[in-house]
């Protein structure tokens, strides 16, 4: 029996919509083993960011084993906002506000210590046989997972146009398709729906049989639909 991946975009504080995904892929599952992967950007833009947290830190709780939570560039700023007054400047333009209220807080200092603990100690890319799953992406021209950070939080160009095989395929987010669908191309396969703009939240269903998606499960950010 093949053991299952789901990978799951970005979140950007829809709490509803992932436990309507998660249920979704616990039935989809039907008791086979099966790891989940977020791909990061848990936080802001959308109004439920600290739910978000608490959802997957219990996971993570319930089954360590079973889920990894990746780092992504709005945790980043997250923290960055933390450290230093121009991290809370940039942040707040980006959707930083939201986040601040679903924390019932007006200043990052005050952000509960165990929840900045937890994202600073996130992986920022996970490996298995077939894929690599990351944030944002890699720079092209190497193969393997790329050692800048940096790029794995925050590039686009040229990793979205450079059709560059890196010896897995490369599972990410970061970018919102507005069209609401995944894009899969031959080398990598982007699941940012753009949940909090109102499109899906979407997970990607993976296996051993094959380095990309065998299919798809997503779920509307507002009314609770099934796509």
């Amino acid at each position: 029996m093949n053991d299952l991946t789901y990978a799951i975009g970005d979140i950007h504080g829809c709490a509803g919509a992932l436990l309507r995904l998660l249920r979704r892929i616990n039935v989809h599952r039907a008791g086979r083993p099966a790891r989940i992967v977020c791909l990061g950007d848990y936080v802001d833009r959308g109004p439920e960011s600290a739910q978000v947290i608490a959802i997957l830190r219990h996971l993570q709780g319930d089954a360590p084993n079973a889920i990894t939570c990746l780092l992504g560039n709005h945790e980043q700023m997250m923290l960055d906002a933390y450290r230093d007054a121009l991290g809370a400047t940039v942040w707040l333009t980006n959707g930083g506000q939201e986040t601040l209220q679903s924390f019932g807080i007006a200043d990052p200092e005050d952000f509960p210590h165990d929840v900045l603990t937890w994202l600073s100690l996130l992986p920022t890319v996970h490996e298995d046989a077939l894929r690599y799953y990351v944030h944002a992406g890699f720079r092209p021209g190497r193969q393997g997972i790329d050692p800048d950070v940096s790029a794995r939080l925050w590039i686009r160009e040229p990793f979205l146009s450079a059709a560059f095989d890196f010896g897995k395929h490369v599972v990410h987010g970061h970018t919102p398709q507005t069209s609401g669908v995944p894009d899969q191309q031959a080398f990598r396969t982007n699941l940012d729906t753009g949940c909090v703009y109102g499109g899906a939240l979407t997970a990607g269903i993976f296996d051993e049989t094959r380095p990309g998606p065998i299919g798809f499960l997503q779920v509307d950010r507002d009314d609770g639909s099934d796509r």
